[in-house]
């Protein structure tokens, strides 16, 4: 599952850091969301998915009950062109939203940050950081990503985008490594993840509502209830990337 927009996010579930009396839906989520970022944005929250998630049910990133563990990355691109500034705080509010409701343990978290402090979001260090985090895990855990940086986009490179891109993740020395493929991303995060894990990735960057390639799809405001299929969503490749065929 991916859910697009941070700060929304917690202005809806955390704001002042404190939980909301009642229990929110999904959509209710995202709808409230769409009308945090009305204020100042004109991004709509998406959520995505690998099967169509009743968006009636209660918001949650906890879907068992084994160790749950989470994978905070933040990048200001420190002296770079397009540096931000909030990135760093961004994941340390994701973190304290995580232990303080869902009961998250520091021994869990893993940190990639451009601060000096913890190792640096780097090309490698991101998916060395999502194979670690595939390998640690088993069925009953709970698997929590959260990205914030800058997002972009290149021409597909395999044929599997019906609008002939890749979004991508930009890591901290994206001018020498590159730019991380919503492939790649697919490939060593999604993919190898243990059956029975709930994997809950938000993704708070450019063109980020894609970026697991995941079929299903809801996006507030858009007057929808239930989730849909992505518009021209290849399931051949889909098979093709999880080794099943056509027929299976």
């Amino acid at each position: 599952m991916c859910v697009s927009h941070k700060s929304a996010l917690l202005k809806v579930l955390y704001d002042e850091e404190k939980t909301p009396t009642d229990d929110l839906t999904f959509s209710e989520v995202l709808e409230q969301m769409r009308t945090v970022l009305d204020e100042e944005y004109e991004q709509i929250p998406q959520l995505s998915s690998s099967h169509a998630l009743d968006v009636s049910t209660p918001f949650t990133v906890v879907g068992g009950e084994g160790t749950k563990r989470a994978l905070l990355i933040g990048i200001n691109y420190i002296g770079q062109n397009g540096e931000l500034s909030g990135c760093h705080n961004d994941a340390l509010r994701i973190k304290k939203y995580l232990m303080d409701v869902y009961g998250y343990e520091e021994e869990n978290f893993t940190y990639l940050m451009d601060n000096g402090v913890y190792d640096d979001p780097t090309y490698d260090n991101i998916l060395a950081a999502f194979d670690d985090i595939v390998a640690k895990s088993e069925a009953g855990d709970s698997v929590f990503v959260h990205y914030s940086g800058h997002g972009g986009f290149l021409a597909d490179d395999s044929c599997d985008e019906e609008d002939g891109k890749d979004e991508t993740l930009i890591p901290v020395n994206y001018t020498e490594a590159g730019q991380i493929r919503d492939d790649t991303v697919f490939n060593r995060l999604v993919l190898p993840m243990a059956d029975d894990v709930t994997l809950t990735c938000l993704m708070d960057c450019c063109h980020s509502g894609t970026i697991l390639d995941l079929p299903y799809k809801f996006k507030a405001g858009m007057g929808e209830s239930v989730m849909s299929l992505q518009p021209g969503f290849r399931f051949d490749n889909f098979f093709r990337k999880i080794g099943l065929s056509d027929e299976e």
